[in-house]
């Protein structure tokens, strides 16, 4: 998988390319981590071709931890088969999803 970041003041913007997996989902969740004064964090999702459960997992903890600390967390450009995902998944409840 391949993770762009783009910030814009306290604006984060990641776009994701390839399989979120068991494989590549730690590398996002280290990206995630590193993170410091960002009040909003946009997951463009453009380019992912597949989400797994380790995925969604990241995806989960992220909105908690803005939510914690009163930020926000958007998913972008949500194509058929990962929305899908989300909606098996009841994810589609949990996070705010963008076309």
């Amino acid at each position: 998988m391949e993770i762009t970041k783009t910030q814009n003041g306290t604006e984060l913007e990641l776009a994701l390319e390839g399989r979120l997996d068991t494989v590549t989902s730690p590398e996002l969740e280290a990206e995630l981590d590193k993170l410091e004064g960002v009040e909003k964090i946009v997951i463009n999702t453009a380019k992912l071709e597949y989400i797994s459960s380790a995925g969604l997992r990241v995806l989960l903890s992220t909105q908690k931890r803005m939510d914690r600390k009163g930020g926000s967390m958007t998913i972008r450009n949500v194509n058929e088969e990962i929305k899908e995902i989300f909606e098996v998944t009841g994810f589609d409840e949990i996070l705010t999803l963008e076309a």
